[in-house]
């Protein structure tokens, strides 16, 4: 029996890599009808730890992929930036050196600037619109423009709501936030609105981070609860967690419009209903979760500042809406709600 094997261990190979891909999937592609008993083994990639709801979901999918395929389509999940830190693995996609990613879209705005609008602070209502708005049209149109570019977007998921974590005091106004330096994801967007908020913004990668706030090089971060609970930021001197949910932080499960094109029919049909699922699994598991690392964090002598008059910071990044290129996106889901 024949197996086909999708992506790679390292996309840091995938400039050398890819012809290989490339001719290798070519030169069998005659063996790859359906009914041939062919079986092919995909490589779902992400940058958060292996009880992330990222990775459950993938491991969800793929249970469910290979019952129904009986065993014709394997996936191999890889957590912790394994085989690619997010743009990496977004770049790869492109390439065909990885087969499926769940990212946040950050990375994917390179392909499709769009995507960046949904980085805006309190650009939602709530978790309920958001997922309403991104499961919607306005959604669609942004899968359709991902596919332009070798991606298919398989399903929203998200990482929650992104609060701010200190060292330094409690944030309960915007004024709390003057001076302090914090590292924020290496997102234009996300850069003014903290510099509206008079904070210092100094962007830098995750990898990075932790060893930053050890080391005092900076004062704060920004992310949801269940990432400052699995990365023990209690012990890199984060005592204040703020309640802001200043971003509402979108995912997407993706899949390489290559490895797309690659599958038989019947099996990629299959690929593609379960990975349309994925994300609203994702997304019970994070609501569940979070509640769970809130608490967690407690535990550990961080002081959670809930109830966070959230009016002043809105007002204070205003001036950020009129900076955002997509003005016609920004406005459409703003009058969606």
């Amino acid at each position: 029996m024949a197996k086909k094997k999708f992506g790679f261990v390292s996309v840091m190979l995938a400039g050398t890599l890819a012809l290989t891909a490339c001719g290798g999937a070519d030169s069998d592609s005659s063996s790859g009808e359906e009914g041939s008993g062919e079986t092919y083994v995909l490589q779902a990639g992400h940058s958060l730890p292996d009880d992330h709801p990222y990775h459950l979901g993938f491991l969800e999918m793929a249970e469910a992929v290979e019952e129904r395929t009986d065993g014709q389509v394997t996936i191999e999940v890889f957590a912790n930036s394994e085989i690619g830190a997010e743009r990496e693995l977004t770049e790869g996609m492109g390439l065909g050196t990885v087969d499926l990613v769940v990212s946040s879209t950050a990375p994917v705005t390179n392909f499709v600037p769009e995507l960046g609008v949904l980085d805006v602070p309190f650009l939602f209502q709530d978790r309920e619109s958001a997922v309403e708005i991104l499961e919607g049209d306005i959604g669609d149109e942004l899968f359709a423009k991902m596919e332009e570019n070798g991606i298919i977007g398989l399903s929203w998921g998200e990482n929650g709501y992104r609060h701010i974590t200190n060292a330094i005091r409690p944030i309960e106004t915007p004024e709390d936030l003057e001076g302090l330096k914090i590292r924020t994801q290496e997102n234009e967007i996300h850069l003014a609105a903290f510099e509206a908020l008079g904070a210092q913004p100094t962007p830098m990668a995750w990898t990075e981070a932790i060893t930053a706030l050890q080391q005092g090089v900076v004062d704060a971060q920004e992310n949801p609860a269940i990432v400052a609970d699995q990365f023990s930021l209690y012990d890199a001197n984060q005592k204040y967690m703020s309640l802001t949910g200043h971003v509402y932080s979108v995912a997407i499960y993706m899949m390489s419009q290559q490895t797309y094109d690659e599958l038989p029919e019947e099996l990629r049909d299959i690929v593609m209903e379960e990975g349309q699922k994925a994300g609203a699994r994702e997304r019970d598991l994070i609501v569940e979760m979070e509640e769970e690392s809130i608490q967690t964090l407690k535990d550990n002598g961080v002081e959670i500042i809930e109830d966070i008059d959230t009016a002043p910071f809105q007002e204070a990044v205003q001036p950020v809406y009129e900076t955002i290129e997509h003005q016609d996106l920004l406005n459409e889901i703003l009058d969606a709600q």
